[in-house]
């Protein structure tokens, strides 16, 4: 390199990612444009769910009946082109209700051997609705799978469809007989997603569009194998390095050893580096779905709370004096 060029940055793009990311921003621009079609007032949401598919993790959805979390999960089916299934979680539920089990045929002859009979988490987008209803065991045969990409019965490996997406939901206030989902399990969701009340005009617009004769049917726009290439390019775009060093610092800050020393003695634990990844994935497909190439700071930010909140705990002495989890996420944010 001769004296007084100047080096390519690090953030540059080739022209095959150029080309593949001008392809999946329009396809992926449509498909948020016809989820928001279906599901009114819940914007946000909807933008987390297509960030969580996007970068290839699993959400986990908390809110109370009757705020559209099935009718969301079937949408993003429909529209990205997956097979979809969903599984009521109850206490009776075992883990081969979920993975699957071996049956002893018998043929003609009288010659009998097992078959195996693939459970309903054989399939590309799988909600599981109120997930903490379920009995532990049944919880860890689905977070494995979600973590392994496989299952195992009998000794054998039977790998999962590509993708494979889980989208549970929980119950924020009704907690009788229920199994909370132990904090290392909920390190394997990419995001939590908190689904509130929609706004008044909203609210307004379910009204009328959802009691009358006919109804939004929700469109296909995507296929899956569009939508594996999308996945593909989250996970090449480009992210700068004031990008890296705002996720370390927000992470890092977040633990009770080592972090912000504003949080002394107000954390039992924080985020691992796991927390890190998940981050560095969801802005990359922020990024996507808002019709960019590369990451900001700001969206560091905005993912803040939904990437975090579900892998830090508050002491006692800091619940006691009104301090909560996205509270202390929205201070250490803001010092980006």
């Amino acid at each position: 390199m001769t004296s007084g060029s100047t080096p390519a940055p690090a953030t540059s793009l080739d022209d095959g990612i150029v080309a593949t990311a001008e392809a999946c921003l329009g396809q992926v621009g449509q498909a948020r444009d016809a989820i928001h079609k279906v599901i009114f007032g819940q914007e946000k949401v909807v933008d987390l769910a297509l960030i969580t598919i996007l970068a290839g993790g699993h959400g986990l959805l908390v809110g109370l009946p009757g705020l559209a979390k099935t009718k969301l999960v079937e949408t993003l089916g429909t529209v990205l082109g997956l097979d979809a299934r969903r599984v009521q979680f109850t206490p009776d539920l075992m883990p081969s209700d979920i993975l699957g089990t071996e049956i002893l045929d018998e043929d003609q002859d009288r010659r009998r051997s097992f078959r195996f009979v693939r459970g309903p988490v054989f399939t590309q987008l799988l909600m599981a609705d109120e997930i903490n209803r379920a009995s532990p065991r049944t919880q860890s045969a689905l977070l494995q799978a979600m973590q392994e990409n496989f299952v195992s019965v009998a000794g054998e490996r039977h790998d999962l469809p590509r993708p494979f997406h889980v989208l549970a939901t929980q119950n924020p206030i009704e907690q009788e007989g229920t199994y909370p989902l132990p904090e290392a399990q909920l390190d394997r969701f990419l995001l939590e997603i908190d689904v509130g009340y929609p706004d008044r005009a909203a609210e307004r617009r379910i009204l009328i569009e959802t009691t009358g004769v006919g109804d939004h049917t929700p469109q296909a726009v995507m296929s899956t194998e569009a939508l594996l290439t999308a996945q593909r390019l989250v996970r090449r775009l480009p992210v700068g390095d004031a990008v890296v060093d705002a996720i370390l610092d927000l992470v890092r800050s977040a633990r009770p050893e080592g972090g912000d020393p504003s949080l002394k003695g107000k954390l039992l634990w924080g985020p691992g580096p796991r927390a890190s990844q998940a981050l560095t994935l969801a802005v990359r497909a922020r990024a996507l779905i808002e019709g960019r190439v590369a990451p900001s700071v700001a969206d560091v930010k905005a993912l803040a709370e939904p990437v975090l909140k579900h892998r830090m705990a508050l002491s006692f002495a800091a619940r006691a004096d009104g301090e909560t989890v996205p509270g202390i996420i929205a201070q250490l944010a803001a010092k980006l």
